[in-house]
């Protein structure tokens, strides 16, 4: 049989299946019949998909045609049921693990001081890729990967709670580029997606969605995780698939990598125990090691001591091993530390004894981390399918983060706030650190010693510090060169091609109905056999928050833009920026800036940057940070609102979506039904580092306002309410239109008013990331420990109305 030209067979398809209304007559609908018959027949030699093997690039892929009888009766007809589609032969299960904000320097695998025998393990059984690069920020790295696009591309040029409506910057997916889980989905697959998303707009991350752009309508079979951009890894507010789930209570010792471990490892034995022929695509992205850095005691303990030297000294240790162990060429040169950054022995005793604590528990959270990825890759291995399955293993999204700046976070919600937090708060809470008591993050020089032998760390687009990360890629015997290094440039872009490649199947050029975004990738396939073999990748754009570079064969023109990680407003202009030229062919950490010696080859980069800028959608530029975190930039659900009816139960609502009462006065009105013992959460936002809550506590109507961990207020009436039905009322009148003034609280019931006290400071900017807004009970960590979550409400809550004064 000849097969149907591409260009034609749509043509021929809509031409054959002639649509036939309701009100045709049964001869039309029986020629019609006869017709496709006919088609049944003539495909009647070849298997069903043999029959459609054209029409891979369209997804989801058609019912083959009927290949039985239709006869008169069933007596004279043939059944034939559409069979599923299968996924090629030998296809490969995948699983494609990303940690969070690890830099190149920190693990083992790439010389490190921080012990991951996993990773560790798996590179041994493949391949470490040591120029491989990410787009130096969370969002973006992640809808690259998953879509084979640049991040600009799909929309993402920076994180969702800061996006924008320009075309690269709307946080919004777009249809043209399906995820590589929709793709692998279509032909076969059983897909699933663990821990941390971050690629659904803030917007719509409440329980009314939309669900569009949630991992369940964008290619997995099953979602467990969280949505946002960092979570409390001890109270973390966990979706499955497309609903909150209620926090496990009964485990003192839960932790959100080890959760996400266990259900990874279920869902794998589940789909391998009913659908065993069925190869399976698992994304494990975890929320580590993104700050908050929690961890239990024992990982921490691990590392007493092991930093007592510094950052400069354990660069400089991390740097000899990568050269000891063949990570990075001999001829390497370590970048000096950014005048920015302090010396290690600047600093006074108190200050090494605080920030080495910090680095010891950042290294507890990393190597926990790696044993949770090793339990999901032994559960493998005892299915005996780890030789079947292409292994990705990406130590870190962007390079090591520097947002702890100077000295590092207890709390980092204060640093959202702009407060500042003192070397004696950080004595007092030392042994805190990394417990559920903190919202931690480490001094900004320890990312940079964590990013050795590269300048510059997380969001530093411009440099290999915010863009290169550690790969590891295993798949059984079909690597060769166990253990071995491979130098070929390549970029998160590159894993989708990777993926489709060695499934065997097409790159769609529809799905769904939407024509395709060209996959931008490129396969890395090829560099499994050689490690000689010249990089098909040959350029590459980067950007991110004004921090640019263009590599292109073998060099590199970067333009660093004048505002920190650890800043909120750019000290300089765009027209201010010095750009530098690097030939990263010979100099491999970009050590020597040539822009002076060959003004050239600098032009002709930059140029090429522009060029790739606008056909990317880059442009334009915007270093705006705290300016884009308020919302305004973007749509919002409540737009326009100032009053808001819920009932209970409503909870896990994210802060975009809440009532935003700071800076300003409100009042929250319940009407409740009461017995004697009534008690529980009315409303509450926020949590342990912020927030606030109106609750009865044996029977009292209570506020408590959290000032970010720092002070508490509580304003508590001195009498019950009765029993029966009340109104409860909290007025908090604002000292004027000041960010973060504080005000005057009341608390009535039945309009009487029972209580009164004054808040002096509010929270100006955020509240949490991860703690959410609920009403009828507290989802997330208390405000105040005078109760225990979820504290639900006992009586009749018949609604809480909250008002924007």
């Amino acid at each position: 049989m000849t097969k149907i030209k591409n260009s034609s067979k749509r043509d021929f398809w809509k031409s054959s299946f002639k649509f036939i209304a309701p009100w045709e007559t049964k001869k039309a609908i029986a020629k019609q019949i006869s017709f496709l018959t006919a088609i049944a027949l003539m495909f009647s030699s070849f298997s069903p998909l043999a029959a459609f093997a054209d029409y891979g690039d369209t997804l989801p892929l058609p019912q083959p045609p009927f290949k039985g009888k239709i006869g008169i009766t069933y007596k004279e007809s043939q059944p034939d049921f559409p069979q599923p589609i299968k996924a090629p032969a030998k296809a490969p299960n995948v699983l494609l693990v990303i940690l969070d904000d690890v830099g190149f320097g920190q693990t083992s695998t790439f010389g490190g001081l921080i012990d991951t025998p996993n990773l560790d393990r798996l590179a041994s059984q493949g391949l470490r890729y040591n120029q491989f690069h990410t787009t130096a920020l969370c969002s973006p790295t992640r809808a690259a990967l998953l879509t084979g696009r640049n991040h600009h591309s799909v929309n993402t040029g920076v994180v969702t709670e800061i996006a924008t409506g320009y075309p690269g910057y709307t946080a919004i997916l777009p249809r043209s580029a399906a995820t590589i889980a929709e793709v692998l989905r279509s032909n076969g697959y059983n897909t699933a997606a663990f821990g941390k998303w971050h690629n659904t707009p803030a917007n719509e991350t409440s329980a009314v969605g939309p669900f569009d752009r949630w991992p369940t309508h964008l290619g997995f079979d099953y979602f467990y995780g969280f949505l946002g951009g960092e979570a409390d890894q001890w109270n973390t507010s966990v979706v499955e698939n497309t609903k909150y789930v209620e926090k496990s209570r009964d485990r003192v010792d839960y932790h959100i990598t080890n959760d996400l471990a266990d259900h990874a490892i279920n869902w794998i034995r589940t789909q391998q125990s009913i659908a065993p022929d069925k190869p399976f695509f698992t994304y494990f992205a975890t929320g580590a090691t993104h700050a908050p850095h929690h961890a239990p005691k024992e990982w921490i303990d691990k590392y007493k001591g092991k930093f007592d030297q510094g950052w400069d000294k354990v660069r400089e240790e991390t740097f000899a091993r990568q050269i000891a162990n063949g990570i990075i060429p001999p001829d390497t040169k370590l970048t000096p530390r950014p005048a920015e950054i302090p010396a290690w022995d600047s600093l006074s005793p108190t200050e090494q004894k605080i920030y080495a604590r910090q680095a010891e528990v950042f290294a507890g959270f990393l190597s926990h981390t790696d044993a949770q990825v090793g339990r999901v890759i032994d559960a493998i291995a005892q299915l005996g399918e780890l030789d079947n399955t292409l292994v990705f293993f990406i130590a870190g999204d962007n390079g090591a983060s520097a947002e702890g700046g100077l000295t590092g976070e207890l709390n980092q919600i204060k640093t959202f706030n702009g407060v500042k937090e003192t070397p004696a708060e950080f004595l007092a809470a030392l042994d805190d650190l990394g417990s559920p008591k903190t919202f931690n993050h480490y001094h900004a020089a320890w990312a940079w010693a964590g990013d050795s032998p590269f300048q510059w760390t997380k969001q530093i687009a411009s440099h290999f510090g915010g863009t290169r990360n550690g790969l590891v890629v295993a798949w059984g015997d079909r690597i060769k060169d166990k253990g071995g290094i491979r130098s070929q440039f390549h970029h998160v872009i590159d894993i989708a091609p990777t993926i489709i490649e060695a499934a065997g199947i097409e790159t769609p050029e529809v799905v769904n109905g939407a024509k395709q975004q060209p996959i931008e990738g490129t396969s890395l396939v090829y560099s499994f056999d050689d490690p000689a073999v010249p990089s098909h990748h040959k350029t590459q754009y980067f950007e991110m928050l004004g921090n640019r570079a263009i590599y292109d064969n073998g060099w590199v023109a970067a333009a660093r833009h004048g505002r920190l990680p650890w800043e909120f407003v750019s000290k300089t202009s765009f027209d201010e920026d010095k750009w530098e030229l690097y030939n990263v062919a010979s100099d491999f950490s970009e050590s020597k800036d040539l822009a002076q010696e060959n003004p050239a080859k600098l032009a002709e980069l930059q140029s090429l940057f522009q060029k790739e800028a606008k056909k990317h959608k880059v442009f334009p530029l915007d270093d705006r940070l705290y300016q884009r975190f308020d919302g305004e930039h973007r749509p919002n659900i409540n737009d326009g609102r100032s009053s808001f009816t819920y009932y209970t139960p409503v909870v896990g609502i994210p802060e975009i979506s809440a009532p935003n009462i700071k800076n300003r006065s409100f009042r929250i009105a319940a009407d409740v039904v009461a017995k004697a013992d009534t008690e529980g959460v009315l409303a509450t936002q926020g949590g342990r580092f912020a927030g606030w809550s109106f609750f009865l506590k044996d029977g009292k109507p209570t506020f408590v306002y959290n000032f970010l961990n720092s002070d508490r207020t509580t304003i508590q009436a001195s009498e019950p309410i009765g029993i029966g039905k009340s109104n409860i009322r909290f007025d908090f009148t604002a000292d004027g239109i000041a960010i973060g003034a504080g005000g005057t609280g009341k608390i009535f019931i039945n309009d009487k008013l029972v209580a009164e006290g004054r808040i002096a400071k509010t929270v100006a900017a955020r509240f949490g990331i991860d703690d959410t807004f609920d009403i009828g009970q507290d989802t997330g960590t208390p405000v105040v420990d005078s109760y225990q979550i979820p504290f639900k409400f006992t009586g009749n809550l018949e609604q809480v109305k909250i008002d924007l004064l």
